[in-house]
């Protein structure tokens, strides 16, 4: 099959930038003729503003750049990623019209919500859920704390939910929870055309070995993230249990002014998927406090195949992917006591632990593979439609260079 993948990256490296390039390599692997188109955001300081409100809405010199990718090396699927800002939903349109089908994944909240996380003022927020025009999340300026990004932002969501494009130019959207899937559906989006597939961790790291006698952090350094519960929690428990925290973001002075004063508390910044696995492979347990939604939760399935237990906040699709008592344990969002108590209950209950080893790696490897995931995703592409037509051998395309080649 002919693939070609589209995503817009984030400035700092994420779990959708991951997931992206996961996705190039194990399709790859599987014989499928892959070509990708991708934006960055670092390309964003020094453009004039007027421009990057156009793009955001309709940016058509990329929708032209994907038309002639799709015609040129006869791409059957176009699997979108994050479109936002700059390749922006006109690229569904021009796909459509070159031949290919669509798919989408739904990795946050974008098409529903100004900020993408149905989280405002420190606390979940679905006013805009149901709203043809989500205002509220411009008169709050929540995309960057701005009204005036805001309402770009408000401007995109309202243009295409007025051009009908969320129903009528995606072939078949792909959630990444079934608690993801109920919130799209909310907001208007076709439930026969979503399906659920859950990340996977490709290469399999292999189990970790857990002796490390610390708990780890993986995440951004944001509010939403719960980083004021992990450190009021290890707060509390004056050294009983270490912490590993692994990121950055705006809390980051935050952090390092606690891993300072906290006995235990280490901040280690940014760490390679590599150095990452090693890191949460040796944790007693991994934590994840996130006090938004979570449409996944990536980091959780990476602990699993680490062999890993969690403890996470009982919210969103975090409470669908721990199974509290065996792979993990809940605590209430927000609640650094409860968070205490949780940790403490896994320190003092060594056969606990290691039986939460066990079988945290054995959910990895019945649901969060890389070949679990490749036959699930067959399966949408096969559902999209896609014409079986041949194709010549093409290259990665350069939407600077605005150039790539077949044969």
């Amino acid at each position: 099959m002919r693939i070609l993948l589209c995503h817009n990256y984030y400035q700092q490296p994420g779990g959708e930038d991951r997931h992206f390039e996961d996705e190039i390599h194990f399709l790859r692997a599987h014989g499928h003729e892959v070509v990708t188109l991708v934006a960055h955001n670092d390309t964003i300081p020094g453009r004039a503003r007027l421009g990057l409100v156009r793009d955001a809405l309709w940016n058509a010199r990329m929708a032209q750049a994907l038309r002639d990718t799709v015609r040129r090396c006869r791409a059957q699927v176009v699997h979108f990623h994050n479109t936002f800002p700059l390749i922006s939903p006109a690229g569904y349109y021009a796909a459509r019209d070159a031949g290919a089908v669509v798919v989408q994944t739904l990795h946050n909240f974008r098409l529903l919500c100004v900020n993408a996380l149905l989280y405002r003022d420190r606390r979940l927020c679905e006013q805009c859920l149901r709203r043809m025009v989500p205002w509220r999340g411009v008169l709050h300026g929540c995309y960057r704390q701005s009204r005036n990004v805001s309402a770009v932002v408000a401007a995109m969501i309202t243009l295409h939910r007025l051009l009908g494009t969320w129903r009528r130019a995606v072939d078949r959207y792909i959630a990444v929870s079934e608690f993801a899937r109920r919130k799209f559906i909310e907001g208007g989006l076709p439930a026969q055309r979503i399906n659920v597939i859950p990340n996977a961790v490709h290469p399999d790291p292999g189990p970790g070995g857990g002796s490390g006698g610390y708990a780890v952090f993986v995440g951004r350094l944001t509010q939403e993230k719960g980083v004021a519960t992990l450190l009021s929690a290890w707060e509390r428990l004056s050294g009983r249990l270490k912490l590993k925290i692994i990121g950055d973001g705006p809390l980051a002075g935050e952090v390092e002014t606690a891993a300072r004063r906290t006995p235990g508390v280490e901040w280690l910044g940014y760490r390679t998927p590599p150095e990452l696995l090693a890191i949460v492979g040796e944790a007693a347990c991994l934590v994840m406090p996130s006090v938004w939604y979570e449409t996944f939760g990536r980091t959780i399935i990476e602990a699993f195949a680490k062999g890993t237990p969690v403890i996470a906040s009982r919210l969103g699709a975090m409470a669908e992917l721990v199974d509290d008592g065996r792979t993990g344990l809940f605590f209430e969002p927000g609640n650094a006591r409860d968070l205490v108590v949780k940790a403490a209950r896994l320190l003092d209950d060594p056969a606990m632990l290691n039986r939460m080893r066990r079988e945290a790696r054995r959910e990895y490897e019945e649901k969060y593979t890389a070949e679990r995931n490749y036959r699930m995703l067959m399966e949408v592409y096969h559902q999209a439609g896609p014409a079986d037509v041949q194709a010549p051998q093409c290259n990665n395309y350069d939407p600077v260079a605005e150039s790539f080649q077949c044969r």
